[in-house]
């Protein structure tokens, strides 16, 4: 459960994630992911699907989702990668939008796009159980199932690798048939759970 502490200024957060609060709050739906008709239509045409709500009061209010685990990313001035499904709340000054994944998305059946958050703050991100955070470098490239990934910050470059082969299609495969790699200096954030995939089921 995440608890913010508010002093008349406002956070965002998925729709519907308040459990209880306490003092005075205005709850607001946010239309397009907080973007407004641009993130709207954006979000539309993209299937990246996102309901925020802007959270202003004084008080404390808290948050939470499916009781899974949150963990909290500071940003200063940086991207965040998240799925959708997995930011629960951002700063309200934090910026959001959609990027394209390409096939990682694809594989993980969460469509071509993500959310991007950016500028100077917080978000809070949920896993199925507690994150696991892996640093990228030059040096250490990184793979990851798509059914753990979570989340991404740094100058990463994604790569999305298969290995499907003809010992696959026999059922005779390990169940890893694709991944993502990871280049560049970053952080990685995955869950110790895969969620099911388009890879997993190959």
């Amino acid at each position: 459960m995440l608890a913010v502490d508010l002093a008349g200024e406002a956070v965002k957060a998925k729709n519907g994630a308040m459990v209880a609060y306490d003092g005075r709050m205005d709850f607001k739906k946010l239309s397009g992911g907080g973007e407004g008709l641009r993130g709207m239509v954006t979000r539309r045409l993209t299937g990246e699907q996102m309901e925020l709500m802007e959270v202003r009061g004084q008080g404390t209010c808290w948050f939470a989702d499916r009781a899974t685990e949150i963990t909290l990313v500071p940003l200063h001035g940086d991207k965040l990668h998240v799925e959708a499904s997995n930011l629960l709340a951002a700063d309200a000054g934090l910026r959001t939008g959609t990027t394209f994944t390409g096939l990682r998305g694809a594989a993980q059946g969460n469509g071509l796009f993500t959310t991007v958050v950016e500028g100077t703050g917080q978000a809070a991100i949920m896993s199925d159980g507690p994150a696991v955070v892996l640093r990228v470098s030059p040096a250490y490239p990184l793979r990851v199932d798509p059914g753990a990934y979570v989340a991404h910050t740094g100058k990463l470059r994604q790569e999305f690798q298969s290995g499907v082969n003809f010992r696959t299609v026999l059922g005779e495969g390990s169940g890893e048939s694709f991944q993502i790699r990871f280049e560049g200096e970053g952080l990685v954030y995955v869950q110790p759970s895969e969620r099911n995939t388009v890879g997993g089921q190959l």
